[in-house]
């Protein structure tokens, strides 16, 4: 088998064992959805790689035994994403494979991290990730409050970015999140959360910093967009790169800021990004927010381990 740059071409044999990825759990992968999207932003910061059964580079085959993505978030991060198997490779070091071409291709480009993302109940996806070379970094949930134009903060809520910036130095969220936040251009993907970010959110209006004899929290809108429900009804939704508090009083006036937010930007639904833990949680539910169900997962491999990269 050998890994190649995926083509136009590839797409047949891309949604043939990929379409089914998520069926036992009632959902359907993206990946089929998007194909061509997906792959028509390869270049220097982005590439696509698929594991040939039967071809390479100059012959390829329409026999393919994997697929993934790698995409460079920043100087020395990389990102990887929509790792799939094709079942009837199971078992053949196809996730290996791929791996190791994206840790590559990613350090030959000065990355010095990899990361990932992995649903918490996705088991066999956690093995492979850990097999191949990605370790343990943090995991998170999603805050979910309701739009709401009429809610009032009990905290002051200003916009300075340098202020949150310092919040989020000495933070308990910055320490359980190591620092990650959701990233500014790439969809589920996090990076390292920088004062430019914030200052660029305060500049733009989507930056909200709890205030009360000092900074006590803050969040910042990422984008919004627009997606297609279960009964294909389009939707928008707001999201918010991190949630970052020091008590429940300034977790609930955060969620009330988003709320007010999410409202003026005419969002039907909202996602915030919050640490995974008891206190975070259970600050949420005292805000009278919704949660999400399960935590997802982040992993990251050393790039600068030769044994990871291969270089």
């Amino acid at each position: 088998m050998t890994v190649r740059q995926a083509r136009p071409e590839d797409h047949d044999a891309v949604v043939d064992f990929t379409s089914e990825t998520w069926a036992d759990r009632g959902g359907s992968d993206y990946i089929p959805h998007i194909y061509h999207e997906w792959i028509a932003g390869d270049g220097d910061d982005q590439r696509t790689f698929v594991l040939d059964a039967e071809g390479d580079e100059k012959n390829p085959s329409e026999e393919l035994a994997g697929i993934c993505q790698g995409v460079l978030l920043s100087e020395y991060e990389a990102w990887a994403q929509g790792m799939r198997v094709n079942p009837d490779y199971r078992g053949e070091g196809a996730s290996m494979h791929l791996s190791k071409a994206l840790f590559a291709w990613a350090r030959e480009r000065g990355a010095t991290v990899a990361r990932n993302m992995v649903f918490s109940w996705n088991v066999a996806g956690l093995g492979q990730s850990r097999a191949t070379g990605f370790g343990p970094c943090t995991e998170f949930r999603w805050g979910m409050p309701t739009p709401d134009a009429d809610a009032e903060p009990d905290l002051s809520i200003t916009a300075e970015a340098d202020a949150a910036w310092s919040f989020w130095t000495g933070s308990d969220a910055r320490a359980d999140l190591k620092g990650l936040a959701l990233d500014a251009e790439e969809s589920w993907a996090v990076s390292e959360l920088t004062r430019e970010q914030l200052r660029t959110a305060a500049d733009d209006g989507r930056l909200f910093v709890a205030s009360e004899n000092g900074t006590r929290g803050f969040t910042f809108r990422n984008r919004t967009y627009d997606r297609a429900n279960d009964e294909g009804k389009e939707e928008r939704w707001a999201e918010y790169a991190v949630g970052a508090w020091a008590d429940h009083e300034a977790a609930d006036s955060l969620y009330r800021a988003i709320a007010r937010d999410a409202a003026g930007v005419d969002a039907d639904k909202v996602r915030v990004l919050i640490p995974e833990g008891v206190r975070w949680v259970s600050d949420t539910a005292y805000a009278r927010t919704g949660v999400s169900d399960e935590p997802d997962f982040v992993m990251e491999a050393d790039l600068t381990d030769p044994s990871v990269s291969g270089n």
